[in-house]
C-alpha cells in the first residue's frame, strides 16, 4: 500500500470512508429512527389514520372537505377552514387535496384577500345564521399548508345550531360533543386550543338523532 502514489492511496482512504458514511448514515441510521418512531410515536408515524366502519377515512393531521358533489358545504356537518390546497384548472378539487399542499400567499391588505374574505364572511354569515362580528379568523382564513385539520373552537361554536338542526340533534348535545372532542394548547402552553373536524364529524355520525333541539 505504501508503494502506491500518495493520491491513490487518498483516493482509497476517501473512498472507504465513503462505505462507511453510507452505511451508516444510509442504513444503520434511517433503521434506528423507524425503529423509534414506530414504537413510541406508531400513530404518528403511519399517519395518524382514522377509520371508521372498518374503513379508512382520512387522517387526523389533514383537513377533509365537507361537501356534495357542487363543492356546496354539507349542513349536517362541521366544516374546516378554507382550503387553498388545490391542484390548479381542476374544477371538482374543493380544497384540502393532500397531493397539493399550498397557501394563497396574499398578504392581509391585499385587495384579493379581502375581497375572499368578504365573500368567505358573507357565505358563513348566510349559511350559519351568524352576524358577521362573531366568525373567527380562521373560519374565513386559509392555513399556510392549505392542510391544517383543526378549527379553533370560537369556529365551531358558531356552527353548532347549524348541525344540530341539520340533525335533529339538541343543542346542547352537539355543543358537549365539541367541547369533548377540543384538544389544549400542546404541552399546556404551545399553540391554541383546537378541534380535529374529521374526528368530530366522525363523532356526530355514531350520535342516533333525536326529535327536539
Amino acid at each position: 500500500m505504501n508503494r502506491l502514489p500518495v493520491i491513490v492511496r487518498q483516493h482509497i482512504a476517501g473512498f472507504r470512508m465513503l462505505l462507511v458514511f453510507t452505511v451508516v448514515c444510509g442504513f444503520i441510521y434511517p433503521l434506528v429512527m423507524l425503529g423509534v418512531s414506530q414504537l413510541a410515536f406508531h400513530n404518528q408515524a403511519n399517519g395518524s389514520l382514522v377509520s371508521y366502519n372498518g374503513k379508512v377515512v382520512g387522517s387526523s393531521l389533514l383537513c377533509q372537505e365537507f361537501v356534495d358533489a357542487k363543492g356546496n358545504p354539507l349542513p349536517q356537518y362541521f366544516q374546516p377552514r378554507p382550503s387553498d390546497a388545490v391542484v390548479a384548472g381542476e374544477k371538482n378539487d374543493y380544497g384540502c387535496d393532500p397531493l397539493y399542499s399550498a397557501a394563497s400567499n396574499l398578504g392581509p391588505t391585499n385587495p384579493t384577500e379581502i375581497s375572499d374574505i368578504a365573500a368567505e364572511q358573507k357565505a358563513i354569515s348566510a349559511f350559519d345564521h351568524v352576524p358577521v362580528s362573531e366568525i373567527p379568523a380562521d373560519a374565513v382564513t386559509a392555513s399556510g399548508s392549505g392542510l391544517d385539520p383543526d378549527i379553533s373552537p370560537a369556529n365551531a361554536a358558531i356552527q353548532v345550531d347549524r348541525v344540530a338542526a341539520a340533525r335533529h340533534l339538541p343543542v346542547a348535545e352537539v355543543r358537549a360533543l365539541v367541547a369533548k372532542f377540543t384538544q389544549g394548547r400542546t404541552l399546556g402552553f404551545l399553540g391554541e386550543p383546537r378541534v380535529d373536524v374529521l374526528t368530530l364529524n366522525i363523532a356526530l355520525d355514531q350520535l342516533p338523532a333525536k326529535s327536539g333541539s
